[in-house]
């Protein structure tokens, strides 16, 4: 006998219990986020700092802000590591306490330990398939940091070759550096 697995919507998923478990909604179901270790926790604080100082008023950057997008058809709420969305951009209708409403201008995933690079690169696909206009996927490991954009191919930046972008101009960030700060 096959049992069928009820679909949760947006208000369910919102009105879930918070029992100290991060959930991002994906194809109706409550998936747990995997949960940081030192690395990550310091790659992201590293981030966000970064992207804190660059925007000054023109932006905000948010640890583990969900968003609420489009995948599939269907309505999906991934929680970026890190998101950064531009004054101009703000939902004038965004509810303070809720998820951001719109895709975000950049979203960055860390690889955490046993996450394969291909499942976060299909992740950065959807985010923009669904409007965010830059991912970056985040490699420890590798020590490195991959761009993805809805109009070309991605590319890995690694060592001290400045990452550097028209959509987010001023923002140059060296991989090298962002390691040797997070003492990876």
């Amino acid at each position: 006998m096959v049992t069928a697995v009820q679909q949760l919507s947006l208000q369910d998923f919102l009105e879930l219990s918070e029992d100290g478990v991060t959930y991002e909604l994906v194809d109706g179901q409550a998936v747990p986020k995997m949960s940081p270790k030192k690395f990550h926790a310091r790659l992201t604080r590293i981030f966000l700092s970064q992207l804190t100082v660059w925007a000054g008023e023109s932006g905000e950057a948010f640890p583990e802000l969900a968003v609420t997008l489009t995948r599939h058809s269907e309505t999906w709420v991934p929680v970026p590591d890190v998101l950064y969305l531009s004054r101009e951009r703000f939902p004038s209708d965004w509810d303070e306490d809720g998820p951001c409403s719109i895709a975000p201008d950049l979203v960055i995933e860390i690889i955490s330990p046993g996450q394969p690079f291909g499942q976060l690169s299909r992740k950065a696909e959807d985010y923009i398939e669904a409007g965010v206009k830059r991912v970056w996927v985040v490699d420890s490991k590798a020590r490195s940091i991959t761009v993805f954009y809805p109009d070309a191919t991605p590319r890995t930046f690694v060592g001290d070759t400045a990452l550097t972008d028209e959509w987010l101009p001023g923002l140059e960030i060296l991989p090298a550096w962002i390691f040797q700060q997070a003492r990876i």
